[in-house]
């Protein structure tokens, strides 16, 4: 079996357990498996909104989820994100291309796809689009990171699409009519959530062999340009948003937080740093997602009052 099955396969037990029991809140309303691309069960989304907040416009929430590049979907994170929504968000849960099978970086064109939609089908689901927020967690907190570099740096954009312009014939699968990346240019992110993320890859280019799964979601394994390429660290400039920037006891992602918060430090970017712990109970990655812990109630509120501090 190989690796991203039986990270699959874990990951997939853990959710389940988690989410065992658990019933759609009746505060909240949702709209299930909405088509955003061309890509069938990978490129579809949910929307969340409060029941009691019927015919006005919302803050919007984008959740980024997790899994490691190669595992996850809406479904997993559903329970997560009818939460924000009781909060007094419209929330935005969406599926993604995922490797081995898709490449970097299909991931990419997706969530660009996703941000398309909420933009044209505002109107119909009560989206204030001038208070557009996002979430990510682990891998998702990476996916986000590098969409909203890519939406900053034009440059960074030349580079996308010259690594995909010299990989061509490994990436007609991935990409499928679209042979280049163009941001939809009119998306604003006012401030984003980034849980428990991985953001530079500069120990993995001096030890190959700490690439791991990572390696799965490129043409050539992961090699220097690849993981330059998805390094949020490397490529973030003054025009970040605002950041909350969440890890806890237990979180193997640990480290990562203080580096971001250094660079957004070094780069005058407003951020809170957070650091959850519930005693001598390790609360592990991504605790936050688990509707049945109390500190999860917690760092959601806290994101959520984060978010507010920022709406117009």
């Amino acid at each position: 079996m190989s690796l991203p099955d039986v990270t699959r396969r874990m990951f997939g037990e853990s959710d389940r357990k988690r989410d065992a029991g658990l019933k759609t809140p009746k505060t909240v309303i949702r709209f299930d498996d909405i088509s955003y691309g061309d890509y069938g069960e990978s490129n579809i989304l949910d929307v969340y909104r409060p029941k009691n907040r019927n015919g006005e416009k919302l803050p919007v929430i984008v959740s980024v989820h997790g899994g490691g590049w190669v595992y996850g979907d809406k479904n997993v994170y559903q329970f997560y994100c009818m939460s924000l929504a009781e909060r007094g968000f419209a929330v935005v849960n969406y599926s993604y291309r995922l490797a081995p099978e898709y490449k970097f970086p299909a991931s990419v064109f997706d969530t660009d796809n996703v941000f398309n939609w909420i933009y044209k089908n505002a109107k119909s689901y009560g989206f204030d689009l001038e208070n557009v927020f996002a979430v990510g967690d682990s891998a998702g907190a990476n996916l986000l990171g590098m969409y909203i570099n890519l939406l900053n740096d034009e440059n960074y954009v030349t580079v996308i699409n010259t690594y995909i312009i010299n990989n061509k014939d490994f990436l007609k699968e991935a990409l499928g009519r679209k042979r280049s990346f163009i941001p939809q240019r009119q998306v604003h992110i006012k401030a984003v959530a980034l849980n428990c993320g991985k953001y530079s890859f500069a120990s993995e280019k001096k030890n190959p062999g700490l690439k791991d799964i990572v390696s799965f979601l490129f043409v050539n394994g992961g090699n220097d340009e690849e993981l330059d390429m998805i390094d949020i660290i490397a490529h973030l400039n003054e025009k970040f948003p605002p950041a909350y920037i969440m890890t806890c006891t237990g979180d193997f992602l640990m480290k990562e937080a203080g580096k971001l918060c250094s660079r957004l430090e070094d780069t005058d970017i407003p951020f809170e740093y957070h650091f959850y712990s519930d005693g001598e109970n390790p609360l592990g990655h991504v605790f936050h997602c688990n509707m049945k812990l109390d500190m999860a109630e917690v760092c959601n509120d806290d994101e959520c009052r984060f978010f507010r501090r920022y709406i117009d």
